[in-house]
């Protein structure tokens, strides 16, 4: 715009140089005649004013300019720090990368490290379904072993007349092992009397015996000694031989060989 001011001035000079310098000479012979003065100030007063509204156009411009290149540096000033805020923010972008890069790395990491224990959740979910089933077998048991618990404690409440019916029992228990104590300590002392008694017949059965053999001894002493001259010792003998045969009859025969060969009876 400023050279296109400068190339519209010279011709304006030109002009003005026309106007102010000596006037161009006349042609000579026949040829236009020149313009009239009033039509020539017109001119000027026309061209004055279109010299002031190009010099304002022009100084409108060069503010424009100023302005724009005010426009421009700030711009380019602004361009500056958008492009120090785009490498920040690429900085921040890269680091949140690399941030989010090893993050994705630990949390491969980290899921590679429970695999073991996701092994496990599916065991211990397989362990709960199992525990489960068996809460559900158990539940109609649990409710048996409720309804058993119930009648016990129902037959717990008769403990107490079943307490006083063992203590009875106990104490019949207790009477009836004392009458066993002294009936058997009774019968130890029957036992000993009967083993003494039987040790006295038997001693008595053997001095009977012995007391036997002696008079059938003399009995047979008697008998080769002569009949005649012991005629009245016979009788005495016979009826001593009758006595010995009754005693005979009673110890022999009778009770006393059978203590001897049985012994006493035992009860």
């Amino acid at each position: 715009m400023a050279g296109r001011g400068r190339m519209l001035r010279h011709p304006m000079h030109d002009e003005m140089q026309g106007f102010h310098g000596s006037p161009p000479p006349y042609a000579r012979g026949r040829g236009p005649m020149p313009p009239p003065l009033h039509a020539m100030e017109e001119e000027i007063a026309v061209r004055h004013d279109e010299i002031r509204r190009i010099h304002a156009d022009n100084r409108r411009m060069i503010d424009e300019n100023v302005a724009m290149k005010r426009d421009i540096s700030a711009a380019k000033e602004e361009l500056h720090v958008l492009s120090q805020a785009i490498r920040k923010v690429r900085a921040d972008k890269e680091a949140k990368e690399r941030e989010l890069i090893q993050m994705g790395l630990k949390l491969e990491a980290e899921l590679r490290a429970l695999e073991p224990i996701k092994a496990e959740v599916l065991q211990l979910q397989s362990e709960a379904q199992k525990l489960d089933a068996l809460r559900q077998e158990m539940t109609p048991k649990v409710l048996n072993m409720s309804q058993d618990l119930k009648h016990l404690q129902a037959e717990n409440k008769q403990l107490p007349s079943l307490k006083m019916e063992v203590d009875g029992l106990r104490q019949e228990l207790v009477r009836a092992r004392t009458a066993y104590e002294y009936e058997k300590k009774a019968n130890a002392e029957q036992m000993e009397q009967r083993q003494d008694m039987e040790k006295n017949l038997v001693s008595m059965a053997r001095e009977i015996e012995k007391l036997r053999a002696e008079h059938t001894s003399t009995e047979k002493r008697a008998r080769g000694a002569g009949i005649g001259a012991y005629g009245a010792d016979v009788g005495y003998t016979g009826s001593l031989a009758g006595t010995y045969g009754a005693e005979k009859g009673l110890y022999g025969a009778g009770s006393w060989g059978s203590y001897e060969s049985r012994g006493l009876p035992r009860h």
